[in-house]
């Protein structure tokens, strides 16, 4: 089998993993056998592969630009995902007089629209409208304090994204973002104008104060952490217009026709996939990392952490068997910075940590020295993997590096909205395949409910509404003592 593989322009060179031919047959025998292409082809016939919450997974039908119909429950939802993209070209067609939009929302309803916002604008500071956006997810007031601080209340616009309209981070802050909107004399009339909310839950929505008009739907086939495609996506819209919002569904699109029609051993998500499986049994590997040369990608660790470790933090499978170990810890951040923080312990360290490098072939600012910087970044993107790799050997053992550490090299031609697309949808479409291998449902989440649950009763408690303390243990309950002191 190649060891380079190509879709969408995108390219993928597994030749540091040192899969042997023998090995890699058997890998996509495995894949076979779990069933991971049965498991894709559910997924795009609308089944309801959240064995949980009983509910389809259905998030290419956010960006199938074909329009052709995709079925969830015997309806096609493409009337329903094309009624939003017109009322959302609309909107961004009168923007006038708009300086800021305050980005509220956490997990999935932040990362994927914070992280594209920041790679287009880090690339072409100048592309689309003089719109500030400000993405506020952490509930530490902080945060929003610094975004207030910035914006100015009457030419300021508030999206409010949340896919039950209850998360407390979310809507603890929106409530503050209005109390600061009231606090600057902007009227009831006004105020109605700007808020605006995403969400699958349009009736709390509008019991939040919302109008129907300023209410953008998805719907609970949307996972959270796959929704940059829904109008969660808005901010991109917004910001670069709906044109190149378009583009970036566009390149997901591209990408969902290889996975679905590029047999096993071309099909560049399953492939990727089955590396980190390879590294799992061949060198029990318990993390991986994630290192983009590319500034413009700095947020692409991060919301890869989401979608892998929510996704497949899991320890027994959806049959309710301990499974064989999954997500690795996800870690990473821009190359070359990242040489300078952990390669140390990539290079030299007692455990193996595989890498995806994620390198763009086209230099990404018009500065007049950017070829020669790009060139210098390319090459400690090339030179990183042939290090971790080949090792070396020195005279003194605590100089020698061992080798033998595998990376893949991802290659976009150039980084834009189309190729943006692209790479986010190989990412998730990896995480299915990982997921079908390992035997676990990748749209549910119980760990982080098991949180949210539990903060209600103490956050009652830190008010004083719950002075008994029933229903925490003893610990927090003297933890809450301490700080109520």
């Amino acid at each position: 089998m190649s060891k380079l593989i190509s879709a969408v322009d995108l390219a993928l060179d597994t030749a540091y993993q040192q899969i042997t031919d023998a090995e890699w047959q058997q890998l996509f025998e495995l894949a076979e056998a779990r069933g991971v292409f049965e498991k894709r082809n559910a997924i795009f016939s609308g089944s309801a592969v959240n064995q949980s919450e009983g509910r389809s997974a259905l998030h290419p039908a956010l960006r199938n630009l074909s329009g052709q119909p995709m079925m969830v429950d015997g309806e096609d939802v493409m009337p329903q995902v094309k009624a939003v993209w017109q009322r959302m070209e609309g909107f961004c067609n009168q923007l006038i007089g708009i300086t800021d939009v305050i980005c509220l929302g956490i997990g999935g309803s932040d990362w994927g629209p914070r992280l594209v916002c920041d790679a287009l604008y880090q690339v072409n500071p100048n592309m689309g409208k003089a719109i500030r956006l400000h993405f506020v997810a952490n509930v530490d007031s902080a945060e929003l304090a610094t975004t207030l601080a910035k914006a100015q209340p009457r030419s300021t616009r508030v999206l409010i994204t949340s896919k039950t309209f209850t998360t407390l981070e979310t809507m603890r802050n929106a409530q503050t973002v209005i109390n600061w909107l009231k606090l600057h004399q902007v009227t009831p009339s006004q105020l109605k104008k700007c808020l605006i909310g995403i969400t699958a839950n349009p009736e709390a929505a509008e019991a939040f104060g919302i109008t129907p008009e300023n209410i953008y739907p998805f719907w609970d086939w949307v996972g959270g952490r796959f929704s940059v495609w829904s109008a969660v996506g808005f901010p991109i819209a917004i910001k670069f217009g709906f044109a190149t919002y378009k583009q970036f569904l566009a390149g997901a699109h591209a990408m969902d026709q290889h996975f679905v029609n590029a047999p096993a051993k071309e099909n560049m998500p399953l492939t990727l996939a089955l590396t980190l499986i390879h590294n799992q049994r061949k060198h029990s590997i318990t993390a991986k990392a994630i290192v983009p040369y590319a500034h413009a990608l700095r947020f692409l660790p991060e919301w890869l952490q989401q979608l892998e470790m929510e996704s497949h933090g899991k320890s027994v499978t959806v049959n309710g068997e301990s499974c064989d170990p999954t997500s690795p810890v996800v870690f990473g951040s821009a190359g070359s910075n990242s040489q300078h923080s952990y390669f140390q312990m990539l290079h030299q360290g007692t455990q193996i940590i595989p890498v995806d490098f994620i390198a763009i072939k086209q230099a990404m600012s018009d500065l007049p020295e950017a070829k020669e910087h790009h060139q210098s970044l390319i090459a400690n993107c090339l030179a990183q993997a042939q290090a971790l790799a080949n090792g070396s050997e020195e005279e003194f053992a605590y100089d020698s590096c061992p080798g033998g550490r595998p990376s893949n090299l991802i290659w976009l031609p150039k980084l834009d909205a189309y190729y943006l697309g692209a790479l986010l949808a190989l990412y998730e479409h990896r995480a299915l395949c990982l997921g079908a291998i390992w035997g676990l449902n990748s749209f549910d989440q119980p760990g982080v409910e098991l949180g949210k649950k539990l903060a209600k009763p103490i956050q009652a408690a830190l008010k004083g509404d719950n002075p008994s303390l029933d229903g925490i243990d003893e610990i927090t309950a003297a933890r809450i003592k301490w700080l109520n002191s």
